[in-house]
């Protein structure tokens, strides 16, 4: 039976016993399943045998239907985690139907028992997938420890004698780890490992800012690494050929004066400015006016400008 079939089948049966409500807020469906009558023994045993030799879908259903109460009892055990009681209860219910699915009547256990396993692996994989976005566990170890680490810290955290104005810690003590580490049988690196990650908070890299905190800069304005921005990378790319062979390349295509007077005029000045030859003293030493010198800069430097654009192209 797939997961779809029993669900059609809770459907169906839902017909019949009229104490579900087919639409409803949660407070509604919980008050709905908890007044699902309870089978007895000898009627699991019947239904399953009927869903085993014969595929009743029917007998599935009411299999599943008096068991939702389970489910609605063991997501109560996983409300700190800040997920929708209404998504867990979804999720265990999908882990009852694949325990009603592989449930064997000859074993000589009860249903209840056998799904609370399949219930809790749902809800267990549902809560490690979206409690955070970078995955706190990924390891069947580190899952154990995942959960078993919280439930401890709660009951540190109830044991706790505080003081009068103190404040209980969010992460364990030296003396708090050894003691998890201990009653845990793992070792200590791993449990601080496991608090560092489950103290951690998840960071919107790219947030959309609240109207009140009109100032606020999200990390992506500062986390980001321009320097390797394809487009800056081109940018300056072109920006040192242009300033070595791009610069070299346009004084070759000049004469020999227009070369000269560019290179004394602008190549060959100090950082403070000084240095360099004035439109006097090149007007001078080639026998013509300095405004003479002033329009053979110009047509060079036109001449450059247009040589450095085709080569850029």
């Amino acid at each position: 039976m797939t997961n779809a079939t029993a669900t059609n089948a809770i459907a169906a049966t839902a017909t019949k016993w009229p104490a579900i409500p087919a639409l409803g807020n949660l407070d509604a469906y919980i008050t709905a399943v908890n007044r699902m009558p309870m089978l007895t023994p000898e009627e699991e045993q019947r239904y399953a045998q009927q869903l085993r030799e014969h595929n009743d879908v029917d007998a599935a259903g009411r299999l599943v239907m008096s068991h939702l109460r389970v489910v609605v009892a063991v997501s109560r055990q996983y409300m700190g985690y800040g997920l929708p009681q209404g998504d867990l209860i979804q999720e265990g219910n999908v882990g009852l139907m694949k325990a009603v699915k592989r449930f064997d009547p000859d074993q000589g256990v009860r249903l209840v028992s056998y799904a609370l396993h399949w219930i809790k692996a749902e809800m267990h994989e549902y809560i490690l997938k979206n409690w955070r976005m970078v995955k706190v566990a990924t390891t069947k170890a580190q899952r154990k420890l995942f959960f078993n680490l919280r439930s401890l810290k709660q009951e540190l955290k109830s044991t706790h004698a505080m003081t009068d104005g103190e404040i209980y810690r969010a992460t364990l003590s030296e003396q708090e780890i050894d003691q998890v580490a201990k009653q845990l049988n793992v070792k200590r690196e791993e449990v601080i490992e496991m608090e560092t990650r489950m103290s951690g908070g998840d960071v919107m890299l790219d947030p959309t800012p609240s109207d009140e905190d009109s100032s606020y800069i999200a990390p992506i304005a500062y986390l980001s690494d321009n320097a390797s921005e394809p487009t800056q990378v081109i940018e300056t790319r072109e920006r040192n050929y242009m300033a070595t062979d791009g610069i070299q390349m346009a004084l070759d295509a000049l004469d020999d004066r227009s070369r000269r007077i560019v290179s004394e005029r602008w190549l060959n000045v100090n950082d403070d400015g000084s240095g360099g030859m004035t439109l006097h003293e090149l007007a001078d030493e080639y026998g013509v006016s300095a405004e003479r010198i002033r329009q053979i800069e110009v047509a060079a430097m036109k001449k450059m400008k247009k040589s450095m654009s085709a080569a850029a192209a």
